[in-house]
């Protein structure tokens, strides 16, 4: 009895292990061969995404300002068996973006996913206070460093007959967070910047999407819930209870840079634990 008991239990054991495998198979071959470029995907959401692409058959090329942090990054999922590598990129300057781009077709021969994930945020107050030098660095890196990110890879694309953009704005696109004015309004823009290309880039058969996380449990979102009490108040807004986590972010991205998502463009996909999501 106690052989039979055993050897049901190895064949339970068995069968798990082969369901997993065949899951990590089935994951694997859906962006098989692809290669994708996510910005600011050392950390937080990005690097979430950027595992996800990976795990979904994806060669990945990640990127942040700071060499340590895409470093660390690169370590992490190659020790993973993730087909990973990275490079410098301050998105708001012409020669990083050219390098990104410059890498990914010297290692990987060629571009068919980009995420533009890259925003800061150096401003709390009133809209009106806000400085001109506060305004052009919000929409430097926040808007204009996706419009020219897209633009360096539209050719890339088009050599391997078409590709997929994803770019990330917020749910303050839709609900304005209080005190962020300016990126409030920088990641509105991203909704109709991501629509106008969509219709721009079809004919090349690029498709252009966007994703708008709400409160999304990462260093970038600190201040709202790093405060027991100010956490709490967020959680009663939602209607799921709780804060995201950053991987909720990033299976969604997968799916739209795939063939399963062949025919959408110009959409909006919002990930936010129920938030009010309409303009």
């Amino acid at each position: 009895m106690l052989k039979a008991g055993t050897l049901l239990g190895a064949c339970a054991r068995s069968w798990k292990s082969v369901r997993m495998a065949s899951s990590r198979v089935a994951r694997r071959d859906l962006l098989a061969n692809k290669v994708a470029l996510v910005t600011a995907s050392t950390d937080g959401i990005g690097f979430a995404i950027a595992r996800r692409l990976a795990q979904d058959g994806a060669h990945v090329v990640v990127s942040s300002r700071k060499q340590q942090n895409v470093d660390r990054a690169v370590a992490a999922l190659q020790g993973e068996g993730l087909s990973v590598t990275g490079t410098v990129c301050h998105v708001g300057k012409a020669e990083d973006r050219e390098r990104l781009v410059t890498t990914a077709v010297k290692l990987h021969g060629g571009i068919d996913i980009l995420v533009s994930n890259a925003a800061v945020n150096p401003f709390f107050g009133n809209l009106l206070d806000a400085t001109e030098e506060v305004w052009d660095k919000i929409l430097d890196i926040n808007v204009k460093s996706a419009v020219l990110l897209t633009k360096a890879v539209v050719p890339e694309m088009e050599k391997r007959g078409g590709g997929s953009v994803v770019i990330v704005a917020s749910i303050a696109a839709y609900t304005p967070f209080p005190g962020l004015g300016p990126y409030n309004v920088s990641k509105t823009a991203l909704l109709g910047l991501s629509k106008n290309l969509a219709i721009e880039l079809a004919q090349r058969n690029i498709r252009v999407n966007c994703l708008a996380p709400g409160i999304i449990k990462t260093n970038f979102s600190g201040v709202f819930w790093m405060d027991e009490a100010r956490e709490e108040s967020i959680k009663e807004a939602l209607r799921i209870r709780r804060i995201g986590k950053p991987e909720e972010c990033a299976g969604i991205v997968s799916f739209l840079c795939s063939e399963d998502a062949s025919y959408i463009t110009g959409e909006t996909v919002t990930v936010a634990g129920g938030a009010p999501s309409h303009l």
